[in-house]
């Protein structure tokens, strides 16, 4: 049985080391679960049908980011009745959360069954591209639970002090998919319908083992769902709505930046695509960092042994600091040969690598803000956090981007981004001392 750490006791230093690495782990799996999923459309349907996922893509990623909206709250409650030591509160809360999961996955499953060619529409989608992306939206909808189930289970574990064993399912979804993929569109000649139901098929296979491990090893109180109490589903909803606004807050604003850059035309836009999605990549280290410290954070939380809270803090913002350091070191180093990976148009190429080297050595303030809002999310204050992303996005970083590629054309969007990544971890310093964060009480019995 993997290891699960009792976080209100023992070396914080160590609990964080060897919690955060499956986690890292983890989200690299993850991540190349969708590298290989576009590698195989592309490579075997041609760019249409690549366009129609990643059309699609957009519309799934509003359903995520209520999936993580969700579970945010449930392991911020989770983690706190872990460190409460409340067997029965832990119960009660993760039926409450199967329920009204399973409920929104199953409306969401049948609306967007039926209105996937009216989302398609609004979004512009062309014409030859219509038919992939709709087949391929609806077989997503079709598994929406199975999405909801295949996110839920590993953080239902680390909420607990388990980050070992979620690796586990990621790596069986991320397997299956890489086999299923090339069978299911090839093979079999059902296209991008083949995508569709790899991936389904793949994280329903990972949630179904998942599920039926932790009842085996007996690691979470599962039990059979019963309508749950008002005030827990009111509970779950006051901290999951804000926390899915964030993700819409966040993607808004990435949006609003390529604005800015789609100003200075095709090379610049080439170069900032290619820097992003190395710049996705690296920041994998400081996200785990931050799900880490929630749920360290979190169970301290609910043991009211707020030393052990500021320790937390500070060991992840050490932490942080030296390891986003020296990839932004190695970053702003190799930047050129990391930008060829994606493009090989020496304008493109010469703008991407100018920009990494710039944000790399920014990278550590950024992960300053994944941490303390990290503590602050443990808490259970998501209103906050949501006031904290908009003034990142909306006050700082795109207002600091359009500014100074006015003033120092296509560079400064770097100079901005940079400096925004300063200032707004200035920002959340300033909360995590200031704020009324501590105050916040999310049970009665608190």
């Amino acid at each position: 049985m993997a290891k699960k750490y009792d976080f209100t006791k023992g070396s914080i230093g160590k609990s964080l080391f060897y919690f955060s690495g499956p986690i890292l782990l983890a989200n690299l799996l993850q991540t190349s679960y969708q590298f290989v999923d576009s590698l195989w459309v592309g490579n075997l349907l041609g760019a249409n049908a690549l366009g129609a996922v990643a059309i699609s893509g957009s519309i799934i990623f509003v359903v995520l980011s209520l999936i993580i909206g969700l579970n945010n709250a449930a392991l911020t409650i989770l983690s706190q009745q872990q460190g409460k030591q409340n067997e029965e509160g832990l119960k009660r809360y993760l039926n409450a959360f199967v329920v009204l999961m399973t409920s929104v996955a199953l409306l969401l499953g049948v609306s967007g069954y039926i209105f996937a060619e009216v989302l398609l529409t609004m979004l512009g989608t062309p014409e030859a591209m219509a038919a992939d992306a709709a087949a391929y939206l609806r077989i997503n909808f079709m598994g929406i639970l199975l999405l909801f189930g295949y996110n839920f289970i590993s953080t239902v574990l680390r909420s607990i002090g388990d980050s070992k064993t979620p690796l586990y399912f990621v790596t069986v979804a991320v397997l299956l998919n890489t086999v299923l993929d090339p069978l299911f569109i090839h093979v079999f000649d059902w296209g991008i319908n083949g995508a569709g139901y790899a991936t389904v098929i793949s994280q329903g296979v990972s949630f179904l083992i998942g599920f039926f491990y932790i009842l085996k090893k007996d690691l979470a109180p599962f039990t059979i769902p019963s309508l749950p109490k008002w005030k827990e589903i009111k509970l779950i909803l006051h901290i999951g709505i804000p926390s899915s606004l964030q993700m819409a807050v966040i993607s808004a604003g990435a949006a609003a930046i390529i604005g800015v850059v789609a100003v200075h035309g095709e090379a610049v836009v080439s170069g900032y695509s290619a820097a992003q999605r190395l710049d996705s990549l690296l920041m994998l280290p400081a996200h785990a960092l931050s799900i880490a410290i929630s749920s360290m954070a979190g169970q301290n939380i609910g043991a009211q042994n707020w030393g052990r809270v500021r320790e937390v803090a500070k060991f992840g913002v050490i932490y942080n600091f030296l390891i986003m350091l020296f990839i932004g070191i190695i970053v702003a180093i190799f930047a050129e040969y990391g930008v060829r990976l994606f493009i090989q148009d020496e304008a493109s190429v010469q703008f991407g690598t100018i920009y990494l080297q710039i944000v790399a050595l920014c990278y550590p303030f950024l992960g300053i803000n994944f941490i303390l809002n990290g503590v602050v999310r443990a808490a259970g204050a998501m209103y906050p956090i949501l006031i904290l992303n908009i003034i990142s996005f909306w006050i700082l970083r795109y207002p600091l981007a359009a500014l100074f590629s006015c003033l120092f054309g296509e560079i400064g969007i770097a100079i901005g981004v940079g400096a925004s990544f300063i200032l707004s971890s200035a920002v959340a310093i300033l909360y995590y001392r200031f704020g009324k964060w501590r105050e916040k009480k999310l049970f009665a019995d608190a």
